[in-house]
Order: C-alpha cells, then structure tokens, then sequence
C-alpha cells in the first residue's frame, strides 16, 4: 500500500478526520475545498451551502484552483503517518494529483465545450429535480445559476481560446445547447407551474432563462468556428491514462498488460457468447445454425408489457429481486425504497440531447426517503408503432438486467447505500452522479464494478431466463470491448473512427450507439476500463476471501464487508479485506 501513496494506511475510522488534532485539519480543508471549488458537484452529494453558484473555470480561476490544490497535496505531504491515518488521505492526496494534472492539460476544461455545457444545464437540473428543500428556496437557486450561465460561458470561450478539438465533442456540446435552451424556455415555465410557484419568481426565471438560452445559441454559434483536431486528438496520451490507472484505480499493471489479458478475454467471451445463443435461440442449438446475439436480441424486443402493465413491471421486477436476494442471503438490502416513475413532463422535451440518466445516485446528505427512478413514459394513447418501439427498446429483458438489478436493485442503488454509511468520507461522495461524470475517479472501479458484478450474481442464483443469460453474455463482450478502446484511444493507438468500427462489429453496437460511447469515451479516459477492472477485481477478491475463510464463508459477509469501504478503488478494498482490516 505505501508504494502506491505517501502513506501507509490505518484502520479506516469514522470520521476521523473531524476529531480534534492535526490529524483531523487536512480533510476538513479538503472537502471545503472540493465543494467551493466545485459547487455542482456539492448540490448533487447534498451540500446546499453553494446552491447558487457555478464553478469558476476562468483562466484565472482554474490557475487559483491549482494553487489551492497544490496547497493541499502539501499540507498533506507534510503531515507525519500514525495509526490514525485513514484510506482518505492518501486517495485524496491521488485526487488532488488527478485534478492538478486535468487543469495542466489540454483534454478537459481547456479543449472540451461539453464540460461546460453539461455543467450550465445540470447545475439548474440538479435543482429542479431535488427534492430536498421547498419549490421556493431551490427556485431562487436555480434563478441565481441561470443569471450566472452567461458569464460563465464567456469565461468558457476565454478557456477554450478557439484551441482545435475534436468533433464529436463539439457535436456534443452543440446538442446539448439545444437541450438547455428547451429546457430554459418551456420546460423551466412548465416546472414553475407545476411546482405552484407564485409570485414575482417565474417571471425573473423566465427573464433569466431567456438570458442564458441567448448565451447558449451563442456558444453554439461560436463552436461551429471552432477547427476540429486531428484524427487522434482525442486521447490524452499514455502518460496521463498511467496516472488513472495508478493513482485513480490503484492498479499496479501496465495498461500493456490490461491490453493483452482484455484482447484474450474478449476472444473467449465472443465464442461464449455465439455458443449460448445458438442453443437459446429456436432452430439455433450449435454446430453453425445460422442464429446469434442479434436473432436473440430480436426475440428478447418481442418480450414485453404492454403499455398499461409498462410500470408496474418495474416495480414486480424490483421486489423479485429483492425477495431473491433475501432468500439467497446475498447483501443487506437497502432500507431505501425506490420509486419508478416517469419522466417529468417539463423534462421531457430536453431529455434526448442530455446525458440524462434514470438512476441518478441520491444525495448522500439529502433526507430523501424514497429514491425516484425516472423511466422513459410510454402512453397507452400513443400511435401503435412508435408505441411498439418503445416497448421492444425497454422490454423484460432491459427493465430486468439494466433498470433493475444494475441499477435500481441489488446494483448500484445497493452500493450507494452502503457507501452513505461507510466509514471513509471519500467512500460516501466520491461515486454520486454529477453533471458529466461521478464526483471523483477513485469511486469508479466499485461503483460500477459491483453493478456488473451484481447482474453475474443473479445470473448465478437463477433469475435470469435463459434468453437474458445470452444478453449477459453479451454485456461481457461489450465491457471488454469498451476496455481495448479506452486503452487504445487513449494511447494513440485507435482514432474516433476505428474505435466506432471495433465497437460495430465486435460489441454489436448500432452506429449510433456506437459513435456516442466512443465520445464518452475519449471525454472521459480511464472511465471504461473500470468496469471491467472492478468487475473482476471482485471476483476475484471473493475467490481469495473463500479460500481463506473456509467453511464459514458467507456471501452476505463478504459482500456487506465489501461494500462498507464505500466507493474507493477495488484493488485497494482488496488490500485491505485481505489483510483483514475495515470491517
């Protein structure tokens, strides 16, 4: 553990950073500085101090970002080790490296206008979506972000300097101008009324709301001129991708390695994958039938409610998995219900040209007693095509394995859980869903980790039909797929377009589906390969742990002692299980 850090790591404690002490100074000033200097990131956890604020991306507030932050690396550097250190101080000592290191660069607040523009609409989002304080209080927020959105994209342009960047990126942040500009003009008057705001506040929100969909069209108008980078600009390079794997997923392997081992995997998930399809599929059953994953694809899209039992099919399905996990004796369950609902109707209009998920992480600090998780409304009174396409694109299978146990079941909704009560107060915030991307890398390899890992888990205790084992089979193929570009891209090695094309005819993927991973992709290096790393980190940890515990080994133990370091790097959990601390 010293060898990935400066520090040598205690027994995780809670909280105690906030004792009394020197130990306890350096942490509380990391996480003031974490949420001042990233205000959307706090509304999202549920710190609410910076409510009506935007971060300040500037070129002079970035360089006094980086001063502050080098501060701290300092501060921390200096402090001695004792047996009161936590995990935290050395991950937050790596975040702070991570973050110093963005800033330095030209891949992210420097070269990507989707930052911005994800950051402007999901700062207002964030509000109006929560629910942790009264329509009034959060709509005087929401009024303050919207006035601050012009300014902010100015400092965006001054940032940005027209520097070259890659296309697709800008076609993301072009599409997401579009998205923000519905949402600031019928959307933000359809919240207004259906919040039962009075008074004087929906007219200042409208005046604002006009104000930032102008600035907006101008970004938009501004990045057409803006020249594209060339074929391979859109990886941050091998120096950069090392420092995540190191200090980010705490992993010792050469991503030369991690290429190898991936490129060999998928070789074998692939066969897999043909095999089980063949036998699942009627007419198929091996030796060469003719059918595969997309003839499974098509009989799992005619396996659906109709439209009026659209709903109540996630609920059912959330309560059998719930039940099963009991019976199995799998985790402890999260004593936090979660609601399927759909899609407000304000939002609606804005939803395809954001990054809007369903499952959004509570806040960890909001007291929200129910989760809502916001699925994509289907009307029992719409045209029966477009009626029938929506039910086929969200059928059993996808409500199952996606909206279920990846997410709103046993997977990440379970983890979160237990992340808010870990000990580690970096493990609580660092996996909650932000604007772009969770609030710090480290979260990552667990977070989703655990969700693939959890969707094998069911597999293995029998949930899943035979049919649904195939697309299983299938999300394998395509989390290796997605781990060979991350490293490739981001070593120069692949470009938009050949990473696209790998993920066509190896994953499977539709062009478009296709062309907007491989966007995040190269947004977010280091993002896809987690999967992966945590999905097997996990495996194989609980391999080590039986070995070691014998007869008296206990899926639920393990799990819960797994979960309860919250969300920090997998392959530092494993360290730590093994050596029998945490828990």
């Amino acid at each position: 553990v010293a060898a990935r850090g400066r520090k040598t790591l205690g027994i995780v404690q809670p909280h105690a950073d906030r004792a009394s002490g020197e130990p306890g100074v350096s942490m509380d000033r990391f996480f003031d500085s974490y949420y001042r200097l990233r205000p959307v990131n706090a509304t999202f956890t549920g710190v609410h101090r910076h409510d009506h604020q935007l971060p300040d991306w500037s070129p002079e507030g970035l360089e006094r970002a980086t001063d502050e932050m080098v501060g701290l690396r300092d501060e921390f550097s200096k402090r001695q080790p004792n047996e009161g250190d936590t995990a935290d101080t050395v991950l937050a000592d790596a975040f702070l490296e991570i973050q110093i290191a963005e800033v330095a660069g030209t891949h992210f607040q420097r070269r990507n206008p989707a930052l911005y523009t994800g950051e402007a609409v999901f700062s207002v989002l964030s509000l109006m979506l929560g629910r942790f304080a009264d329509p009034k209080q959060r709509a005087e927020a929401v009024l303050s972000r919207l006035q601050a959105i012009p300014q902010f994209l100015r400092d965006a342009r001054l940032t940005l300097r027209d520097r070259d960047m890659p296309d697709s990126w800008k076609t993301r942040a072009t599409a997401e101008c579009g998205g923000a500009v519905s949402l600031f003009d019928g959307g933000l008057a359809n919240w207004c009324r259906e919040e039962g705001l009075g008074g004087t506040l929906p007219d200042a929100l409208s005046d604002a709301g006009s104000a930032a969909r102008a600035a907006l069209e101008d970004f938009r108008t501004w990045l057409v001129s803006v020249p594209d980078s060339e074929r391979k600009a859109a990886g941050c390079g091998p120096d950069f991708f090392d420092l995540l794997l190191q200090r980010g997923h705490w992993c010792n392997r050469s991503r030369h390695d991690l290429l190898a081992e991936a490129t060999e995997l998928l070789a074998d998930a692939e066969a897999r994958l043909n095999d089980i399809a063949q036998a699942a599929a009627p007419g198929g059953g091996g030796g060469g039938g003719g059918w595969g994953w997309k003839e499974v694809q098509c009989l799992l899209g005619e396996l659906h409610p109709p439209a009026a039992d659209y709903l109540g099919l996630y609920e059912r399905t959330w309560h059998a998995c719930q039940r099963l996990a009991a019976e199995k004796e799998l985790v402890t369950w999260p004593d936090l219900p979660v609601r399927y609902v759909e899609i407000p109707r304000w939002a609606r209009a804005s939803v395809p040209a954001l990054y809007f998920l369903h499952y959004r992480s509570p806040a960890p600090f909001d007291d929200i007693p129910v989760t809502d998780y916001l699925v994509t409304p289907i009307d029992v009174t719409m045209d029966s095509p477009v009626q029938n396409d929506l039910l086929r694109a969200n059928n059993e299978s996808v409500i199952k394995l996606n909206h279920v146990v990846h997410h709103g079941g046993i997977g990440h909704h379970t983890q979160n859980f237990h992340a808010y009560r870990s000990k580690s107060r970096i493990g609580q915030v660092s996996a909650v869903d932000c604007a772009s991307r969770i609030g710090m890398f480290c979260g990552g390899s667990l977070a989703e980790g655990w969700a693939c890992y959890a969707t094998d888990l069911m597999e293995e205790v029998g949930f899943l039909t035979e049919l649904e084992s195939v697309a299983e089979q299938h999300s394998r193929v395509r989390q290796l797929t997605r781990a060979i570009v991350d490293i490739e891209l981001h070593q120069h090695d692949m470009d938009h377009q050949e990473a696209r094309a790998f993920y066509e005819t190896r994953a499977g993927m539709p062009p478009d589906a296709a062309h907007k991973e491989v966007t995040r992709n190269s947004m977010f290096p280091g993002t896809a390969v987690m999967y992966w790393l945590g999905t097997q980190g996990i495996h194989d940890l609980r391999a080590q742990y039986r070995r070691r515990e014998g007869a008296t080994f206990s899926l639920r133990q393990f799990h819960d002692a797994l979960l309860s370091f919250g969300s920090i790097p997998v392959a530092l959990i494993a360290e730590l299980m093994m050596q029998g601390r945490g828990r």
